[in-house]
């Protein structure tokens, strides 16, 4: 099992003077601290506009600073926004970064999930999925040596050659966000990476990985000719320490990180109210006093804890051959001393047993991708929910 770790580089208020210089900064820090611990992969999100939940609209920016700092660990969009940026200002950006970085870019794609952050666009959200298949077909060619061109409903660019162009070939691995479970599904079919949220068991796990191994294998229908990527990563709540106890005491943003996705999650377009109208930070405050048994059952789930709870509750995870897990350890209040001490305990005293067992799992991979192992047909339908009871519950009206 490979290791990343995972940006949205939320900044809660109250907003102090150089609060975002410090912000970006300690993540950087902790980016260089992740490649010499010999982490695989460091995952940047690209968000617009949403106050405290997320400061981090360039991420091509973020990661060509990371590149400088770093040697080997992979830098990945997790995700760039496909809906909001022209399909060869895409293909632009992916190509320099990848040779800044010396072939080490993750493309990560995504529709975006709000209608706050499509509308100033002019992206209707109700098309976002459309407008990524879209640009999919549209990046694709332009990776490849010489000119082309695109005719379609969303884009429409004449015969143009885009450089520069990736040193990876025919182009860096493409993953693809499954904000919905269902997605995983349509990864696989897709011949895409999934880049899937945290699972509420190990039999969730077992189900998903096997739909989406057995849609890319049996259902497969790719978008475009692309360089397919047979990959399942799982990003979790993430907060290693000494004892169970102090890891749950060092994760209060773990918390913050469910309050914000449940309290814009119940507009049907996720919209945000209007800047500077809501104080975020507040709200989940008053919602920690008001739930003391709620947020004791949201810091019990994900990777939080000691490196032995941690260990055992990942082997579950690798029996049902997740490829990768991504660990969320910045969020909220989250203090930066508290996530490098994090980040170089489970390096140390959990990472390596798991780093040992990659070829066994490519192994198995190679295997199912051959047919000579079929998995299972499974029902995901009972597997769908993706919070679940320990994460935070709030009551319908706290959004409005």
């Amino acid at each position: 099992m490979k290791f990343g770790i995972f940006y949205e580089l939320q900044l809660p208020r109250p907003w102090v003077a150089d609060g975002e210089l410090t912000l970006y900064q300690n993540a950087l820090d902790q980016v260089e601290l992740a490649d010499r611990l010999g982490y695989d992969f460091a995952w940047e999100v690209e968000h617009h506009f949403l106050e405290e939940y997320s400061h981090s609209p360039a991420p091509e920016v973020f990661l060509a600073a990371a590149s400088q700092r770093t040697k080997n660990i992979r830098l990945a969009h997790g995700i760039m926004q496909l809906t909001t940026t022209h399909p060869a200002r895409c293909a632009e950006r992916i190509g320099a970064l990848d040779l800044v970085s010396r072939g080490r870019v993750e493309f990560g794609t995504g529709e975006s999930a709000s209608s706050t952050e499509l509308e100033p666009f002019g992206v209707a959200y109700d098309e976002k999925r459309a407008k990524w298949e879209e640009a999919i077909r549209a990046i694709i060619p332009m990776f490849k040596d010489g000119g082309c061109e695109h005719h379609g409903k969303y884009f429409d660019m004449p015969l143009r050659n885009v450089l520069p162009k990736p040193i990876q070939k025919p182009h860096p691995p493409i993953w693809v966000a499954c904000s919905a479970l269902e997605t995983i599904e349509m990864a696989g079919r897709r011949g895409l990476g999934a880049l899937a949220f945290q699972f509420l068991s190990a039999d969730a796990a077992y189900a998903w990985v096997h739909a989406y191994y057995n849609s890319f294998v049996k259902r497969q229908d790719k978008l475009a000719d692309y360089q397919v990527n047979p990959n399942i990563a799982l990003t979790s709540y993430f907060m290693c320490a000494e004892t169970d106890e102090e890891a749950r005491r060092r994760a209060d943003g773990i918390p913050f990180f469910q309050f914000a996705l449940r309290f814009y999650g119940q507009s049907a377009t996720r919209e945000r109210p209007a800047p500077g109208t809501v104080n975020l930070w507040d709200e989940y405050e008053k919602w920690k006093r008001e739930n003391p048994e709620g947020l004791a059952r949201a810091l019990s789930g994900g990777l939080i804890g000691s490196p032995e709870t941690i260990r055992r509750k990942l082997r579950r995870f690798e029996s049902s051959h997740i490829d990768q897990v991504i660990l969320l350890n910045q969020a909220g209040k989250n203090t930066h001393a508290h996530i490098c001490e994090s980040l170089e305990l489970f390096a140390r005293e959990v990472m390596p047993e798991f780093h040992a067992n990659i070829p066994e799992q490519d192994a198995w991979k190679a295997k199912v991708l051959a047919g000579e192992i079929e998995l299972e047909e499974i029902d995901t339908a009972p597997f769908r929910d993706r919070y679940g009871p320990n994460s935070v519950q709030l009551k319908a009206q706290a959004a409005e």
